[in-house]
């Protein structure tokens, strides 16, 4: 991956540019925003392919702290960035951000290697941090934020005006679904933020991969209520795979989120966090019991 050769391809939505990674903002890409007022001009989400003849802006947002989304920033040393609080610690520190999702040692000091080198994140201890509902005034054009959390606990969309533009970020629609394997996710939290995007009417709603932007309001509850329900299937498989008792490490080594082929330090501890939070909710709700202990059946 040379990061240094990437480019981007622009697409316009009323005042709001969306610059779209290769292969449509594809991971390790991501599709970022340049959003320009009549007084400053502002950049979302840096992305790879904004390491090369990144536009200028006068400051920079970020949806949340994953390297994806941040790997750019080093073009925008000299101007402020912004971020979630819950999400501060970790955009201002590398260190801190690989510490944040929870691997072995072994694999954390490889993922920080990756970090560094492939996705240039170097850290900016001078980030800011902003809450839900902060509006930064460009001059004739709002970017309002809109905390959605769950995949990140300071996950956040930014809704832009007069243009009817919501970016949604990592809300994505791809076909993986939702994702909320790391320690700082959550799974109702994501519920929730699903159901919040679906009450805002926009005239565009733009997303960080692969989807790129859908116009209406329509089609995006469409394809919202499709991503969604990828939260219920997993659900449903773990219930029918409760039909016997099982240890989480089975349900680990079942699967719930990746494929069987899909391989790294990373998908054992996301699986077990995303059994974990499945598993709490179906016992709170009486739907399975613990069979003995560590073992868990369908009631």
């Amino acid at each position: 991956m040379d990061a240094q050769t990437t480019e981007y391809t622009a697409a316009t939505y009323g005042g709001v540019d969306v610059l779209v990674g290769p292969d449509r903002g594809a991971y390790p890409y991501a599709n970022s925003l340049l959003i320009r007022g009549a007084a400053e001009t502002l950049v979302v989400d840096p992305s790879l392919s904004l390491v090369k003849d990144a536009p200028s802006a006068d400051l920079v947002l970020v949806s949340h702290t994953h390297e994806d989304h941040i790997a750019g920033l080093g073009s925008y040393d000299a101007v402020p960035a912004h971020v979630h609080d819950a999400d501060l610690a970790a955009l201002r520190s590398r260190e801190a951000m690989v510490a944040g999702l929870g691997l072995p040692p072994d694999a954390a000091q490889e993922l920080d290697a990756t970090f560094r080198d492939d996705f240039h994140v170097r850290g900016r201890p001078d980030a800011l941090g902003f809450e839900d509902g902060a509006v930064f005034d460009l001059g004739g054009r709002t970017v309002t934020v809109v905390h959605l959390p769950g995949h990140t606990a300071g996950h956040s969309g930014f809704l832009i005006e007069p243009d009817g533009f919501l970016f949604v970020a990592d809300i994505d629609l791809t076909s993986f679904g939702p994702y909320y394997g790391d320690p700082g996710s959550s799974l109702t939290d994501y519920e929730a933020s699903i159901r919040r995007c679906r009450e805002i009417d926009a005239s565009w709603y733009g997303t960080s991969h692969q989807k790129g932007v859908i116009e209406g309001a329509a089609d995006f509850r469409r394809r919202l209520d499709a991503f969604a329900g990828v939260m219920a299937k997993r659900e449903a498989a773990l219930l029918a795979f409760l039909a016997e008792p099982r240890s989480i490490e089975e349900i680990v080594d079942h699967r719930l989120v990746y494929r069987p082929h899909v391989e790294g330090p990373h998908v054992r501890p996301v699986e077990h966090r995303t059994a974990v939070q499945h598993l709490d909710r179906l016992l709170g709700e009486g739907r399975i019991a613990e069979a003995e202990e560590g073992r868990f059946r369908a009631a």
